[in-house]
C-alpha cells in the first residue's frame, strides 16, 4: 500500500517561508499527479496547486509547488506567510489532473499556524 506522508504541523512568523512536504512511501512520485489542497475550518477544500506545480487562477503566487523525484518528496511553499494562511493543508496523488474518482491516497495533513 502506498502511503504519503506530511508532517503534522507547520507554523511560522507573518511574512516568513513555510515548506510543507509530502513523502512517497514507495514507488515513484512522478508515476502520478501530486495534488495540493487548503482547508480551513468548516469549509470545503480548495485547490491551491495541481499537478506539482501549477497553481490555479485565484490563488496568490506566494503558494508554489515543486517535486523532488530522486527523494520521493513533492513541497508545498507558502512565502511571505499571511494570517489567512492558517489552514490545514493536504496532498494527493491522482491518475488524473482534475478528477477525484480515480485518486490515489490523501495524506494526512498538516496544520500550518502562526507563531
Amino acid at each position: 500500500e502506498v502511503v504519503f506522508t506530511q508532517p503534522p504541523s507547520v507554523s511560522g512568523s507573518p511574512g516568513q517561508k513555510a515548506v510543507i512536504s509530502c513523502t512517497r512511501s514507495s514507488g515513484n512520485i512522478g508515476n502520478n499527479y501530486v495534488h495540493w489542497y487548503q482547508q480551513r475550518p468548516g469549509r470545503a477544500p480548495t485547490r491551491m496547486i495541481y499537478e506539482y506545480d501549477k497553481r490555479p487562477s485565484g490563488v496568490p503566487d506566494r503558494f508554489s509547488g515543486s517535486v523532488d523525484r530522486s527523494s520521493n518528496i513533492a513541497h508545498l511553499t507558502i512565502s511571505g506567510l499571511q494570517p489567512e494562511d492558517e489552514a490545514d493543508y493536504y496532498c494527493l496523488s491522482s491518475y488524473d489532473s482534475y478528477k477525484h474518482s480515480d485518486s490515489g491516497p490523501w495524506g494526512r495533513g498538516t496544520t500550518g499556524s502562526e507563531n
